[in-house]
């Protein structure tokens, strides 16, 4: 069966250039500085204040990918490392090649894909006026979207949600947190045009995503 692991990376945009009515409509339950600041600093969560910066995806068969990320005016040439093609262009032209490239395979994994990476790149598809080529929120029981939250926490049933870096740490995984960089640092490695360490953080996450789908797939997966 053909199948496909991606991620996303995002980025808020600056709190100061949004709109006076945009930034009173976020502060409106903000009481304290901490809250103003928490309001801040989660703009990249969200498909109306942030944007997607870089999309890994990785066949876990053949171990060949891709990254495209956002170099701002920064140019990269595209080039090839260990099966991976890195390739640059802005929000719109990143997902068009996501596009492009998803549509062939038939089983699409994640990590918590449903409750973040699909619904932002289907509203900011929509914000560029780009159709979608699959359909990323299928019946989430019929196994052609297998989001790893969903089946290690067996559908709810465990109610606790923990990281993707904590389920690496239980099984021994390589995190891409280990290297030093957290999702909460993107923002500030955007600004400072790391673009390159945000790309290869990101292959970190789809890399040891495919990790953990071993585990699942060989050892908590019942059945064929």
């Amino acid at each position: 069966m053909s199948r496909i692991i991606f991620d996303i990376e995002t980025s808020g945009k600056d709190f100061d250039s949004l709109e006076k009515s945009t930034q009173e409509y976020l502060l409106r339950w903000a009481e304290t500085e901490e809250d103003i600041k928490d309001v801040k600093e989660s703009l990249s969560f969200y498909p109306l204040t942030g944007e997607i910066i870089t999309i890994g995806i990785i066949n876990p068969d053949t171990d060949k990918g891709a990254v495209y990320f956002q170099s701002s005016e920064t140019q990269i040439t595209p080039f090839e490392e260990n099966g991976i093609k890195f390739e640059t262009g802005t929000e719109k032209e990143i997902l068009e090649k996501f596009w492009n490239t998803v549509k062939s395979y038939r089983e699409i994994i994640t990590f918590n894909g449903r409750g973040f990476d699909c619904p932002f790149i289907l509203i900011r598809s929509a914000v560029h006026k780009i159709k979608p080529t699959k359909d990323l929120m299928p019946n989430r029981y019929n196994g052609a979207h297998i989001d790893l939250l969903d089946q290690l926490t067996f559908y709810g049933a465990s109610r606790r949600r923990f990281s993707l870096d904590m389920w690496c740490k239980t099984f021994g995984i390589k995190s891409p947190k280990e290297e030093g960089i957290t999702g909460y640092e993107i923002k500030n490695l955007f600004a400072d045009k790391r673009y390159l360490d945000i790309a290869r953080y990101c292959l970190g996450d789809i890399k040891a995503t495919k990790e953990l789908f071993g585990y699942w797939e060989n050892y908590i997966k019942f059945g064929a």
